[in-house]
């Protein structure tokens, strides 16, 4: 609960106590008690918001995973070879992407985090796209729930309904644990940049981002002919 609510409720609870002291009807001691124990609810729900934050932070460190050179480009070349409907019921490749740098979502209707995420993923896509940044969301929900959602947060990036069978492809980049929200950046040479298990932090990545669509494509060799 944000502070300020707990701030509000505070002197709410302050209030009746005030009105029955200007009216004579209860002591100063009885109103002092009354203090302490409000001011010592609100110093535990404080240190019960902030322990709840810390234990998230922690548990979602813990459940990430630092791939291998060898598990980044089987799970970045998974991904890029999958074909999903998107909210409409059409296949759509994401290797039509390749080239771009692309951030892919995997999240759900009811997950909470992936909700308060999308807003600025929306932001940074229009942010971006010019210079060749691309969302895609790969819901693991059902198609309808998806496509309304998608239609009222505004979503302005490729949203692909991957039902369950899409666990495979968050596992293949690293989602050992199956958490959602989690989050996949592939370069634009078709490489794993990096992953993040929960909600993203814009900032992190934003200075991720920023230096990969400077990058250009490296040319491949061309075979020697015989």
């Amino acid at each position: 609960m944000p502070k300020s609510k707990l701030l509000a409720l505070y002197l709410r609870a302050l209030k009746p106590n005030i009105k029955f002291l200007q009216a004579g009807k209860l002591s100063k001691d009885f109103v002092m008690s009354k203090f302490k124990q409000i001011f010592l609810y609100v110093c535990v729900a404080l240190f019960a918001l902030g322990a709840g934050s810390f234990l998230r932070s922690v548990l979602t460190e813990s459940y990430q995973v630092e791939l291998s050179s060898t598990e980044s480009q089987q799970g970045a070349k998974a991904i890029l070879e999958a074909n999903l409907p998107d909210i409409h019921g059409e296949n759509q490749a994401v290797s039509q992407w390749s080239g771009k740098v692309l951030v892919v979502n995997f999240w759900a209707t009811w997950c909470t985090p992936c909700q308060e995420e999308i807003p600025e993923f929306v932001e940074t896509q229009e942010k971006y796209r010019e210079q060749g940044l691309v969302f895609v969301g790969i819901a693991l929900d059902q198609a309808d729930k998806v496509k309304m959602f998608s239609q009222e947060f505004g979503i302005n990036y490729p949203v692909l309904v991957g039902s369950m069978d899409a666990w495979s492809l968050a596992a293949a980049a690293g989602n050992r644990m199956s958490v959602l929200p989690y989050t996949v950046v592939i370069n634009r040479s078709g490489e794993i940049a990096e992953t993040y298990v929960g909600r993203v932090n814009l900032k992190k990545l934003e200075k991720l981002v920023l230096p990969l669509l400077k990058e250009t494509v490296l040319a491949q060799p061309s075979e020697k002919t015989s």
